[in-house]
């Protein structure tokens, strides 16, 4: 009931311009009580159409590349975004969007309370945790946040922009980044 009322709240927010342009409010897909979390930056066109997070050809991607560790999206996952309002021309969001959205970000986590959390590109490292710079660096490296473990990973959009699955490739190291993802939510289960 708690999410049902947060995504009401996130359809009559006007915190920042995008509850303006936008044709729906997109706060989430998946498992409520999942213990993994994957976080975008915000809503293309298609969710924004659709309601959903990830549901175009990124979104798609993310399924696949998630399945292929074992990771249904849909049941073992809870998908959001940064921002639950699309940014016009899909630009990405700015500093006082993401602020004003950051409260629902927020309650979110604390209602779903993911054990392990997948930041999907730049946008969403720097809109969760503050952190400003290029995620090649980031990639592949835990992070704690709140007692929960954070992997940021490269996002889909970028990995189909650079389809190569060749060793060292993008593809690769994010499949190496979601295997590992994968071992943790083993061990995290199995604490449980």
């Amino acid at each position: 009931q708690a999410l049902a009322d947060l995504a009401q709240h996130c359809d009559g927010c006007r915190r920042c311009s995008l509850g303006a342009t936008r044709q729906q409010v997109v706060v989430s897909r998946g498992n409520p009580r999942a213990r993994l979390m994957v976080i975008g930056e915000g809503p293309g066109a298609q969710e924004d159409a659709v309601g959903q997070p990830f549901v175009g050809r990124s979104g798609q991607l993310l399924d696949r590349m998630l399945e292929s560790v074992g990771i249904d999206s849909n049941q073992d996952a809870y998908v959001c975004n940064i921002v639950k309002c699309r940014p016009p021309e899909n630009r990405k969001p700015t500093a006082l969007e993401m602020a004003a959205c950051k409260p629902w970000l927020e309650q979110q986590i604390a209602l779903v309370d993911p054990a392990v959390i997948l930041l999907a590109g730049a946008t969403a490292v720097e809109g969760l945790l503050g952190i400003k710079g290029g995620i090649t660096k980031l990639r592949g490296q835990w992070r704690q946040w709140d007692g929960r473990w954070l992997m940021p990973i490269l996002h889909p959009s970028y990995l189909l922009r650079n389809p190569s699955k060749e060793r060292g490739s993008p593809k690769w190291l994010t499949w190496q980044d979601l295997q590992d993802v994968q071992r943790r939510m083993a061990q995290v289960q199995a604490v449980l």
